[in-house]
């Protein structure tokens, strides 16, 4: 079993999970059409002169006050940094990049690893601020279900692990059996569970045409 989880599960968990992407990538494009330019947008689209850029500008501003960037710009900020790290830690730390050279052949710059450690801890600290939210904050409490506790346990367990593997705290072959598994999971269950929004999210908001959108989306649910 061990031999099995730490060789062929980590290419099975990449190509189901490469396999995954697209097959979300197309149900989206299956279960969305086409549709007429959104009011906001058509809105913009009207204020695109050039002494109208500056009405299009504070409109945009306007509509951002109104969402979760505006209302709750501490939890924005912690979310990006958060999401941002989770992609950039694992692809750019040194003992990484180690193992895709060898396996691969690729070489790709890495972080040293003071910064690897800083990263990690600003990861588990976005997971921590995030869990107390779902624990102490009410309204965040009364929509919050064993699922989401299990989403971020599966988020946070390869960080953990491979932050205690790097430093030798507890059994070191323990930790490195637990961190290959825990990120198989987290590949394997990424494009079918909640945490596809953290590879959706572009798609999403420049393709569906809304008040959240980034761009002039086109498509509708």
């Amino acid at each position: 079993m061990v031999e099995f989880i730490e060789g062929p599960l980590i290419l099975m968990s990449c190509v189901i999970f490469i396999l995954g992407v697209l097959f979300q990538i197309y149900r989206f494009f299956s279960l969305t059409r086409e549709k007429e330019r959104g009011i906001l947008n058509l809105e913009l689209k009207k204020q695109s002169s050039p002494q109208g850029l500056g009405s299009r500008v504070r409109a945009w501003i306007k509509c951002l006050k109104r969402t979760i960037f505006g209302t709750h710009p501490v939890v924005i900020g912690v979310t990006c940094i958060f999401h941002i790290l989770i992609f950039l830690v694992p692809i750019f730390l040194l003992a990484h990049q180690i193992l895709f050279e060898a396996a691969w052949g690729i070489q790709l710059w890495s972080f040293c690893e003071s910064t690897s450690d800083a990263f990690t801890l600003l990861v588990l600290l976005g997971g921590l601020f995030f869990l107390c939210r779902r624990i102490f904050l009410r309204q965040v409490r009364s929509i919050t279900t064993s699922y989401d506790y299990l989403v971020l346990l599966i988020v946070l367990t390869p960080f953990i692990t491979g932050f205690f593997a790097t430093h030798q705290w507890f059994d070191y072959r323990t930790m490195i059996f637990l961190h290959i598994l825990s990120g198989e999971i987290l590949l394997i269950t990424l494009p079918f569970t909640r945490l596809g929004h953290m590879i959706f999210f572009f798609l999403y908001r420049f393709m569906i045409g809304s008040e959240y959108s980034f761009a002039r989306g086109t498509r509708t649910w």
